[in-house]
Order: C-alpha cells, then structure tokens, then sequence
C-alpha cells in the first residue's frame, strides 16, 4: 500500500481521543485514523439505528391508520389512472 503524507487540524478533544486509541488497541496514530476513516466511508449513506426506528415508526404509524376509501374506489382510481397513461396523458391528443 503506498502512503500519502497529509497535514490535518484538529481539536485538542479530538487529538486526546485519537492517542487514547492509539495507546488502547496498541496502534500508531495514522493506522487509527486510517481505520476510522474506512469504517466511517462505510457506513455515509446509511441510516443511523435513531434513524431507522423513525422510519419504522413512521410506516407503523401509516399502516395502522384506518382506510378513508373503500378498496373498489381505490381499484377504480387506479384503473383510471392507467387508462389515462396508456391514453399519453396532457400531451397526447387522441
């Protein structure tokens, strides 16, 4: 693996907990950055666990919401929104 030498600035916070890992797992300090930044690269994108049971809370909470229309009125909306774009919509003219 061919290294890059790069200059940060950071926190004193920052920089403590950085040589408390390093002394704890027994690692230099670039190879504890070097971690992190890989774990933390894997893991932008996804949801955090307080974002995930939001999430989940929120489809609960419209799954469990009582039906304001019958399923025959939502068959029929459905019906007729693909015979209207089966039609070409605004744009095509019959």
């Amino acid at each position: 693996m061919s290294m890059v030498k790069v200059t940060f600035t950071l926190d004193e916070e920052t920089v403590a907990r950085l040589r408390q890992a390093s002394v704890r797992l027994n690692k230099p300090q670039s190879r504890v950055v070097r971690e992190a930044v890989h774990d933390y690269a894997d893991r932008v994108g996804r949801l955090s666990e307080r974002e995930r049971l939001q999430m989940l809370s929120a489809l609960d909470a419209i799954l469990s919401r009582t039906p304001t229309r019958s399923t025959a009125a939502v068959e029929r909306e459905l019906r007729e929104i693909r015979r209207a774009r089966r039609a070409g919509g605004r744009r095509h003219r019959a």
